[in-house]
């Protein structure tokens, strides 16, 4: 029995105090790697399953573009505007009689208030730039108003040039804050400013003051509540201003047909009015003559 209760007795190390928590460490240390080693495996194959390709161009072109131009300030169209003049101011409801009165333009007889600001740099041809980023909308030539360009910035919100010519733009084009779209020239609607670039902001069709949004951001326009600024009247269309030209023109003609016709009329109408004035002018010579013969017989007869 001894000999037998010898071969199963249990390894000297298993005595030992700290041989099972050694056992139990060793253990957990195994599994804890285990464990580790298969949720990095699993993360692997994860980052496989949900990689994609960085795309080299900005796919959120049109995004990004909207929040660069909430960030710019409206500028004037030129590239040194100390060195320009405003021809002619924008039409305020509210100015003063004298300044509403310098705010207009006349063509073909009619008064039409301006709805933007005419610049112009000492008569002499400058490139007109872009107020704000945008898209072209419009490109138009027009012979009275001097072809026009138009630029949105937002919906709703645009920029309007016109009496310019040499587009450098065409619909469509995305263009950058002082970008050159065209060269300033002149307009028949507005022969008296001569070389300039007719300029205006407009918000859902109604002309703002360009002046009081130069340095203000796009938000400030938004914003705005317009009814007050409205005001009355337009530019003309090329064709409809010229037939109303036209038709003024032949009024005025006839009106002085008609004048010349009265007068002709009048003397037609008195015939008597004339005779009375040759019988009294032959009178006066008959009494002339007869005074003549009476001094003549009085001289003979001395």
């Amino acid at each position: 029995m001894r000999e037998e209760e010898k071969k199963y007795t249990s390894p000297k190390f298993l005595k030992r105090r700290w041989a099972y928590p050694a056992i139990y460490l060793a253990s957990a240390a195994i599994i804890i790697t285990g464990i580790l080693w298969y949720q990095a495996g699993n993360d692997d194959e994860k980052a496989e399953d949900y990689s994609y390709d960085v795309p080299t161009d900005n796919e959120f072109n049109q995004p990004a573009e909207e929040v660069n131009r909430s960030l710019e300030n409206f500028v004037m169209p030129v590239s040194s505007p100390e060195d320009t003049v405003i021809e002619k101011n924008f039409y305020d409801a509210e100015a003063s009689a004298e300044e509403q009165e310098a705010a207009l333009v006349v063509y073909g007889n009619m008064y039409y208030p301006n709805q933007g600001i005419d610049i112009s740099k000492d008569g002499k041809e400058f490139d007109v730039l872009a107020a704000m980023s945008g898209t072209v909308t419009k490109v138009q030539e027009d012979s009275l108003l001097g072809n026009t360009i138009e630029i949105e910035h937002s919906k709703g919100i645009v920029t309007r040039y016109q009496s310019v010519k040499d587009f450098e733009v065409a619909v469509g084009d995305v263009v950058d804050q002082g970008q050159a779209i065209a060269k300033a020239g002149k307009s028949l609607f507005n022969e008296d400013a001569g070389v300039h670039v007719h300029f205006e902001i407009r918000k859902d069709s109604v002309a703002v003051n360009p002046i009081n949004y130069f340095n203000k951001s796009l938000a400030t326009l938004q914003e705005a509540k317009l009814d007050e600024q409205k005001v009355s009247g337009d530019q003309p269309e090329a064709e409809a201003a010229q037939e109303d030209a036209v038709k003024e023109d032949a009024a005025a003609q006839d009106e002085a047909k008609a004048e010349e016709g009265a007068e002709g009329a009048d003397e037609k109408a008195d015939p008597s009015d004339a005779e009375q004035k040759d019988s009294e002018s032959n009178a006066d010579a008959q009494d002339e003559d007869a005074e003549s013969n009476a001094d003549t017989t009085q001289e003979d007869q001395e």
